[in-house]
């Protein structure tokens, strides 16, 4: 029989940095949160501040102190798969470049995206409450499973869907890494299949055919004359994207095909809707068979919010545009307003050698306590 390992333990009190290579250890790939889980819950319930509510592998922690406004601060638990080069430093459990726990880079899977971030989260919770002090806002703390997969599996989703009313907020910021600076809202995305049809043949006999790749050509040319726009958002610059991002055609070497499909992605900016998206491809590809097969709207900065323009402050950088897509836009959804901000380079997350600075999570945890008023 095979018994189930038993919960990990987390000491929310210990350094920040050393917390977070702490969850970093816990393997936590996508579909494998419950063990990562079971240890934030534990965690969490030892704390007398909070009522905490799990909801399969997400846990909400909320105080209930009857301010006139409340926060959200957000991050989930899971990471893409371990690399699989022999070698990577970007993997589980985590390492420390220096050899001294604490010091220096920490390299391991989630270190960016976004063990840091989660790291951060559970450090306030444990501390908010220090010295007898009491925040001046109510805040909850969003934890969840299934980020870095299909939206469907997303365990935000199912926390919306099962309790949104413990996730009514007047601000939320979401832990993703930024590199120490807030980024507002965030691009839409959008997959679409372009297909051409053709006639099977012989390729002895070509000229008894129809060849659907070739007759791909021009959806490929067209989207390689396009010129991406760059989009202003209630004062952040929202650069897009449209790309072939795949291309499916052929049964065999000695066959005309008869059926082509291009997979293309467009990042839009949150000036428009996924329909409107939908229309722009649409009229670039127009006389070619257009499906739309994913879509998740964006979401505009919401800096204009005395709450994020506050939190501007406290960070003391200049606020940037998020050109992927994150959960921002769940909580946009909602009518609350949402940044990203968080430790690490996002540039660095999912790469084989994912890294983070000690010292960049502890500024990251400093920015929000001063925030916070702690």
């Amino acid at each position: 029989m095979t018994l189930n390992p038993a919960p990990a333990l987390l000491d929310l009190r210990q350094d920040v940095a050393l917390l977070t290579a702490a969850i970093i250890d816990i393997n936590s790939v996508s579909g494998n949160e419950t063990r990562l889980a079971d240890a934030v819950e534990s965690a969490l319930g030892a704390l007398a501040d909070y009522t905490v509510v799990r909801d399969g592998d997400a846990i909400i922690a909320r105080t209930e102190l009857g301010r006139s406004e409340r926060v959200i601060l957000a991050g989930h638990l899971d990471t893409v798969p371990l690399p699989t080069v022999p070698g990577s430093l970007g993997t589980v459990p985590a390492t420390w470049q220096s050899g001294i726990p604490g010091e220096g880079v920490l390299f391991g899977r989630g270190t960016t995206d976004m063990k840091g971030g989660v790291a951060v989260q559970l450090a306030l919770a444990a501390t908010l409450f220090d010295d007898g002090h009491q925040p001046d806002k109510d805040v909850t703390f969003v934890f969840y499973d299934h980020e870095e997969v299909e939206a469907v599996k997303s365990g935000l989703g199912r926390l919306v869907r099962n309790h949104g009313d413990l996730l009514d907020g007047d601000f939320a910021i979401l832990l993703e890494p930024t590199d120490g600076t807030v980024e507002g809202g965030c691009n839409g995305t959008s997959r679409f299949e372009a297909t051409t049809f053709g006639e099977t043949a012989h390729s002895a006999r070509a000229w008894m055919g129809i060849n659907a790749i070739h007759a791909a050509a021009p959806i490929l040319e067209r989207l390689a004359a396009y010129e991406p726009r760059t989009i202003n958002v209630d004062g952040l610059d929202y650069r897009e994207s449209l790309n072939a991002v795949k291309i499916k055609g052929g049964t065999a070497g000695n066959v005309i095909p008869d059926r082509c499909v291009v997979e293309i992605n467009y990042r839009f900016a949150p000036d428009k809707t996924p329909d409107q998206a939908e229309a722009h491809v649409r009229e670039l590809l127009e006389g070619f068979d257009v499906v739309r097969t994913d879509a998740a709207a964006g979401a505009r900065p919401g800096l204009n919010h005395p709450a994020a323009a506050s939190f501007v402050a406290a960070v003391g950088a200049e606020p940037k545009p998020k050109y992927g897509w994150t959960d921002v836009a769940r909580f946009s959804e909602l009518g609350i307003p949402a940044v990203n901000f968080g430790p690490g380079d996002p540039l660095l997350a999912h790469k084989d050698n994912e890294h983070v600075d000690a010292d960049a999570i502890r500024e990251c945890l400093r920015a929000l306590r001063t925030w916070l008023g702690q």
